[in-house]
């Protein structure tokens, strides 16, 4: 290729020093010239030119990539401050509906513009689950929890039973998840709060949540947003019900 290319030039250079040749020699006449090769040869050199002014130096090259970097990581976190975010499923708790290792995405939108309905699978936080916290000056930090996928099984002032492994909210029995994995023990009947939801995996019978001392009802700002489908694997990827 590099061959070919100074093959080119050399033509080029040529067909240049002939057209020079025919063209008026006298002072000012060359700027007259109206021969194509001249016209050609005047462009060309101004977009040699143009692309010399364009090359940006290593200092600017660098720092032209790190703003690229920083505009995207704002773009990353605010689509996952706001919008949605790709959470990887740790566990066994929410088999058959969610498998251990997918990841799935959660709407933060679907409950700006909805309400949180019975059944929706969720991501939420636990109380008491914060992973670390980084001190920004100026009385703000940054903190970080440890997210669950969850299915929101009763609303404020529900209330909620587990008996012979049958869940019953406000008296009525719930219709088991299509894939849940296991049948739950019982569980004491209790009313939820003004501020109390209840969380439990679909595989029942090994999944720490809402029915565990350490977590219990959890508030309805624990719950980060409505998991809407499978991402990964490819092979795998489906909507959540």
């Amino acid at each position: 290729m590099a061959l070919n290319k100074q093959a080119e030039e050399a033509v080029i250079e040529e067909k240049v020093m002939e057209a020079e040749a025919e063209c008026p020699q006298e002072e000012g006449a060359q700027e007259a010239c109206n021969c194509p090769m001249k016209k050609w040869l005047q462009k060309r050199k101004a977009k040699k030119e143009a692309k010399k002014k364009e090359k940006k130096t290593v200092p600017q090259e660098i720092l032209s990539w790190v703003r690229t970097l920083l505009a995207a990581l704002v773009i990353a976190t605010l689509f996952r401050m706001y919008i949605g975010e790709p959470i990887r499923v740790d566990g066994n708790s929410m088999c058959n509906t969610l498998m251990d290792g997918e990841i799935v995405l959660a709407s933060k939108l679907a409950y700006r513009f909805g309400d949180m309905q019975r059944g929706d699978v969720v991501i939420c936080r636990y109380p008491n689950r914060m992973e670390g916290s980084v001190d920004l000056g100026a009385a703000l930090s940054l903190d970080t929890y440890t997210l669950f996928v969850k299915r929101l099984v009763a609303l404020p002032g529900d209330t909620l039973a587990i008996r012979d492994g049958i869940l019953y909210v406000n008296g009525q029995a719930v219709e088991d998840p299509e894939f849940m994995a296991s049948k739950p023990s019982d569980f004491p009947l209790i009313r939820l709060g003004a501020d109390q939801y209840f969380v439990v995996g679909d595989n029942r019978g090994t999944s720490h949540d809402s029915r565990s001392f350490d977590v219990g009802p959890i508030s309805g700002s624990a719950i980060m947003g409505k998991v809407k489908c499978v991402v990964w694997p490819l092979s795998e990827i489906r909507g959540v019900k």
